[in-house]
């Protein structure tokens, strides 16, 4: 494991792992406090991400960040944002199983840097990788379950509500119910 984050970036933004690096821009790290204690993971870059090398940036970015600043929470001070996989896959595709292996001990650096008490699988992609492998966000999004010491909860992709709003409810309701788990698990934010 890599023990800091300037020298984790450094090895990825110098990656070439598997065959996206062929069509990056920029690699995509992530972007937060490198210190919160909650972490959020979305599948993979978009076009607008992969353009400024900034996870959530498009249009989709724009709406997690009004969840997150509903419940008091910001990318800029106390939450920490990355993908399942660091570059962008073409044409907005789902990242394939390869190319999520290629990224995963990136990802896994990440977190052990972080040492996050919460994790938020944004949509199916990084619910199913790192939760349950048939994990249903229509069914079970909101709930906590708990994996190697730390929680983690599944909602619905900010782009996905984009494309179906009627599902941007249950997703409030979610990160209401993150909200109501930071306060109980007294976690500083």
């Amino acid at each position: 494991m890599i023990e800091n984050f300037d020298q984790l970036r450094e090895t990825v933004l110098s990656c070439k792992n598997c065959k996206l690096h062929e069509t990056r821009t920029n690699v995509v790290f992530g972007v937060g406090n490198p210190h919160a204690k909650v972490m959020f993971i979305g599948e993979g870059p978009g076009e607008n991400e992969d353009l400024q090398g900034i996870p959530f940036v498009g249009r989709g970015g724009q709406l997690l960040d009004k969840l997150l600043a509903h419940i008091d929470l910001s990318r800029e001070t106390n939450v920490y944002i990355a993908n399942m996989v660091k570059c962008r896959p073409p044409k907005n595709r789902d990242p394939e199983r390869d190319e999520m292996e290629a990224c995963m001990g990136y990802l896994r650096n990440q977190v052990y840097l972080l040492r996050p008490k919460i994790i938020v699988c944004l949509g199916r992609v990084s619910a199913c990788s790192l939760i349950d492998p048939k994990f249903k966000v229509t069914r079970q999004h909101g709930t906590f379950f708990e994996r190697n010491g730390i929680l983690m909860m599944g909602t619905f992709h900010p782009a996905a509500l984009l494309r179906n709003p009627v599902n941007k409810p249950d997703s409030l309701e979610d990160f209401l119910k993150l909200r109501e788990k930071i306060d109980e698990l007294g976690i500083p934010v």
